[in-house]
């Protein structure tokens, strides 16, 4: 059992982890602007159901495969690339509607949620992060590594939802205005394209 004081120092550091500017909180972000609050927070859940599969292939090994092997690294990153320019595409493609209440209802609660998990286990990245932070929270005396492995990542899946949870409430909010103006929609829209692109390039050109 991993001691009280690694646990505070684990949960904080994850939470400060969470805020820092990067791919799954931006991604949250745009969903809560374009869709509203609970658009983020389904979203924020898909993130934190992914991180399940990060964290049994850290437990388990897998993680392993994508450090050591160029070619599963690839063709995880390239189906994750794809899959965030689809969603570029479809936000680009994006139509707009004179009834705020519209948006949020263009996409269905499952969708959102799947979106979520999609963005996360695509990303062979956070399963080499996880590979090289978890561990070194972990202490063979202090029982088996793969219970204090699973237990590491559900106290970084609780720190992820208050952090991201919170982001969907900001950005929904504010997200909120401008879903009530036609321009701002589009714009929205566009942005959203963009920044989806720029994560699918960034994803692409990654390296292990």
């Amino acid at each position: 059992m991993i001691d009280p004081g690694t646990v505070l120092m684990f949960f904080t550091t994850s939470v400060l982890l969470g805020l820092s500017p990067g791919p799954d909180n931006l991604f949250v972000m745009v969903q809560a602007s374009r869709f509203g609050r609970r658009a983020g927070l389904l979203v924020t859940l898909g993130l934190c159901t992914g991180l399940l599969f990060h964290t049994a292939a850290v437990t388990f090994g897998l993680a392993a495969l994508f450090k050591t092997s160029a070619a599963a690294f690839s063709l995880l990153k390239g189906a994750g690339a794809c899959y965030l320019l689809y969603l570029a595409w479809l936000s680009f493609r994006a139509g707009i509607s004179s009834d705020p209440a519209a948006a949020t209802e263009r996409i269905s609660s499952a969708a959102l949620y799947g979106r979520g998990i999609i963005m996360n286990i695509t990303n062979p990245k956070v399963s080499i992060f996880f590979l090289a932070f978890l561990p070194q929270f972990t202490d063979p005396a202090k029982g088996p590594l793969s219970l204090q492995l699973l237990q590491l990542g559900g106290i970084f899946i609780v720190a992820t939802i208050i952090v991201f949870g919170a982001i969907s409430i900001l950005a929904g909010t504010f997200g909120e205005k401008f879903r009530q103006s036609l321009f701002a929609q589009k714009v929205l829209n566009r942005a959203a394209a963009g920044i989806f692109a720029g994560l699918a390039l960034k994803l692409a050109v990654a390296h292990r």
